[in-house]
């Protein structure tokens, strides 16, 4: 495995405390790979820097005791939580599923960091969110790996120049190892393949993107077990199942090399929470290995429907039928979105919904996501998916106010942990409000 370079995080620190492992802890810590331009004893021994946002945040709230609340935490100290998640890493303003968003998120306080798991034309488990996102999220169409692209960038986007589709699966092992990683963003529109990696979100930044390298599974095991933080990959959706067919076998087979590679990695069952949007990987988990106790099962949402999305052929179940279903299969832990979690009440406070009373009643625990994956500046009426339960705005009206659904989340919803762009503002309000005890 070729040595990596680490960036050196430009985080501005607005609150650091230490918290020292046992010497047996600290050795079984390891990443090779890890130059002598990063020592992970940095980070094992828990030093958490949250940097400025989260206080930025807290000051632009309204006045109330939620604000008050916060306000009287703002000199720490502060630990890492396994209630903060990090989403792909830190992937607000961190190449998603690359070594530097992975270590900022651990450096943000994230208990628990995710590489979602796909693979290449040689059957090796690598992270990225797709299997063919690799023209929108790595330099590869700037590359002569272009060419095996299922296709191929060949021009600006139009009726003669058909959209690019780069998948891991076009590429060995070896192949995707030369890649850099980058902001998930393109250009349709560009002329030069250079310009069509361009793109990225005004809200977002590239700032980050000059030594992002991309990962494999068992390198982001190994990462996270450096820095001391846990685990929470999860198993795509192949773009193409026949590829899944061909190289591994069939879908059982490709995750039971998933478990196995945690296995092989000693990642223990505890320290593990392994997703999946396909239940029949969840259930083969539960029948099949150690690590079925907390696999998480991702569960879709449809906010023009305000409903559940439930997978053929259990969508022809009613809903409780469902979940009954779900309970006695040995499915602990739910995951639906936040939109589904959250809704108005009448006066246009921010409560939990239907579905999360439902939930809970039944004895799920919840994890949720993605906060920090919205532009908020303008309020959830222009924010999208994630805060669709408040169309019009009338509860968040501006970034800070992510806070109050923060709150509702943790403290009425009781939710487990929730995944998090930027790690920093969610370690900030668990470790102020002391709703988690896993923290390190």
């Amino acid at each position: 495995m070729k040595n990596i370079t680490i960036i050196a995080l430009a985080l501005a620190v607005a609150g650091t405390c230490f918290v020292t492992m046992s010497h047996a802890d600290q050795d079984s810590y390891s990443y090779e790979g890890v130059d002598d331009n990063y020592s992970s004893n940095d980070m094992r021994d828990g030093r958490v820097d949250l940097g400025p946002r989260p206080f930025y945040l807290v000051e632009g709230m309204d006045e109330g005791k939620l604000k008050d609340r916060l306000m009287q935490c703002k000199d720490g100290p502060f630990y890492r939580t396994d209630f903060s998640i990090g989403h792909r890493g830190a992937a607000l303003q961190f190449p998603e599923h690359s070594d530097v968003s992975y270590m900022a998120a651990a450096r943000m306080g994230a208990g628990i960091v995710e590489c979602d798991v796909t693979f290449t034309k040689d059957g090796e488990l690598v992270c990225r969110h797709s299997e063919c996102d690799l023209h929108t999220t790595t330099n590869i169409v700037a590359t002569p790996l272009n060419d095996k692209c299922t296709v191929p960038w060949t021009g600006p986007v139009d009726a003669d120049h058909p959209a690019p589709m780069c998948c891991t699966s076009d590429l060995t092992l070896e192949e995707f190892k030369g890649l850099k990683a980058k902001m998930d963003a393109s250009d349709p529109k560009a002329t030069t393949p250079e310009g069509y990696l361009g793109g990225t979100a005004g809200w977002r930044t590239d700032l980050y993107t000059g030594r992002a390298h991309v990962m494999t599974f068992k390198e982001s095991i190994a990462m996270n077990q450096a820095l001391g933080v846990k685990h929470t990959p999860e198993l795509k959706n192949a773009t193409h199942q026949d590829r899944i067919n061909a190289i591994f076998g069939g879908q059982e087979q490709y995750a039971q090399k998933f478990a196995d590679t945690m296995e092989d990695a000693g990642v223990a069952p505890r320290d593990t929470w392994p997703q999946s949007f396909n239940l029949e990987d969840v259930f083969y988990w539960i029948d099949n290995t150690n690590y079925g106790k907390q696999a998480v099962y991702l569960l879709d949402y449809d906010t023009n429907k305000d409903d559940i999305i439930i997978q053929a052929p259990y969508d022809t179940m009613d809903r409780m039928e469902f979940f009954m279903m779900l309970k006695k299969r040995g499915v602990n832990i739910i995951a639906p979105p936040m939109p589904a979690l959250l809704t108005l009440s009448s006066k246009g406070d921010i409560v939990p919904s239907k579905l999360a009373k439902h939930l809970k009643r039944m004895g799920f625990d919840i994890i949720t996501w993605t906060l920090e994956r919205s532009d908020l500046r303008h309020g959830a009426s222009k924010a999208g998916y994630y805060y669709d339960f408040d169309p019009t705005g009338k509860a968040i009206r501006k970034d800070s106010d992510m806070y109050k659904a923060l709150d509702v989340l943790a403290k009425e919803v009781k939710i487990l942990g929730i995944f998090s762009d930027w790690p920093a503002t969610v370690t900030y309000y668990d470790n102020c409000m002391g709703l988690n005890i896993n923290r390190r």
